[in-house]
């Protein structure tokens, strides 16, 4: 049902693979519009976590050019604003978002890692927010990538423009691990079952009130944390957990 995209499930997890190899996975209107379906498909479906994968030999390229290109400043505009509902949309669906990030992951596409929840890279995985050497600064890819690496690394790659090799994304924090080529599959699947395993409904509110608080200064952040947390007590998954730790048992989760 998509052009330019691969959607598989096994078991509990859906992949979403974005599937343009030959124009290095950039990300067109088209693209971008058939990645926010996936999502907010696979977000309203009952599995537990998201991979979002490239096919070839890049993850992604960023903002297809020409399309850019042919476009004038309201376009351009509509094609950002459909960029941001996706980053929104990944980091709001309940599921773990994992990348699996392989070759090169440039401006948008580096915003795309930045986005996922985790990130697993092979040793062959670079990043780069190349605008800073080029024409098209790379404004809204830097939004979540400072989130994850900070100011002083963030003005580098943003203004360089210069291409970090996974170890050094790894180092400043823009994904959680590095590994050999060939065990990519198998870091990701390791890190996604870590992830979410435990009560599927107390996962999902947690994922939320991550990002709710995540940048609010601390006493509102508490205030936001307090009261989720208090409501996630009465969950059935939160009752379960507590009483099996009382009872020295393994839990039977309800969800």
């Amino acid at each position: 049902m998509y052009e330019h995209l691969l959607m598989s499930r096994d078991g509990d997890t859906v992949t979403i693979t974005m599937n343009r190899p030959a124009r290095r996975n950039s990300l067109s209107a088209d693209h971008l519009a058939e990645l926010l379906a996936a999502f907010r498909e696979a977000g309203t479906s009952d599995a537990t976590g998201i991979v979002l994968a490239g096919a070839g030999p890049v993850f992604s390229a960023g903002h297809d050019f020409g399309d850019v290109a042919a476009r004038d400043l309201m376009g351009v505009r509509e094609l950002l604003t459909l960029c941001t509902d996706l980053m929104k949309t990944m980091q709001s669906v309940p599921q773990v978002v994992i990348a699996r990030v392989h070759g090169l992951a440039t401006a948008a596409g580096c915003q795309l890692v930045a986005s996922c929840d985790l990130a697993i890279a092979a040793e062959s995985a670079g990043f780069a927010l190349p605008g800073g050497k080029g024409g098209w600064f790379c404004h809204t890819p830097a939004v979540p990538v400072a989130r994850s690496i900070g100011r002083k690394r963030l003005m580098e790659l943003a203004l360089t423009g210069d291409t970090i090799d996974a170890a050094t994304a790894l180092d400043w924090g823009l994904v959680n691990r590095v590994v050999p080529d060939e065990q990519l599959d198998e870091a990701v699947g390791d890190l996604l079952w870590r992830a979410t395993r435990g009560s599927r409904a107390g996962k999902s509110m947690g994922k939320v009130t991550l990002y709710a608080q995540l940048d609010r200064p601390e006493a509102d952040a508490y205030a936001i944390a307090l009261e989720v947390m208090a409501a996630a007590s009465q969950l059935p998954g939160a009752r379960e957990g507590m009483a099996a730790f009382l009872e020295k048992r393994k839990p039977s989760w309800p969800d």
